[in-house]
């Protein structure tokens, strides 16, 4: 059985870019930052595979709104940008355990 490679596009805030002081390496006014994560349908029948994905999640969410300063007011802004890329991402592929990572995960980070 062949695995289907499935699309997501993670979408990074603006906000959270400009912010880190990325204006001059930003896109063109507008425009978001993607970033493609491929992973195959299969995965998500498994929780290890679930946990596989959402770290592909997470890397991509880095890439997409990097840290560019050490201060904390920025450092907040790139958080927010990441967890609101990642929740994104996570609703758009709509799997009950990816959501499940995705809770267990946020969780641990406000707590």
């Amino acid at each position: 059985m062949t695995k289907l490679a499935t699309k997501v596009l993670l979408l990074g805030g603006l906000a959270g870019l400009a912010a880190a002081g990325a204006a001059g390496a930003s896109p063109a006014y507008g425009e978001i930052p993607t970033q493609v994560v491929r992973y195959s349908a299969d995965m998500l029948n498994t929780d290890r595979g679930a946990q596989a994905v959402y770290h592909r999640l997470a890397k991509a969410a880095e890439r997409v709104c990097p840290n560019l300063s050490y201060s904390l007011l920025v450092h907040s802004a790139v958080q927010k940008c990441r967890e609101e890329a990642i929740s994104a991402a996570v609703n758009k592929i709509h799997n009950q355990r990816l959501a499940a990572v995705h809770a267990a995960a946020s969780s641990e980070s406000s707590g």
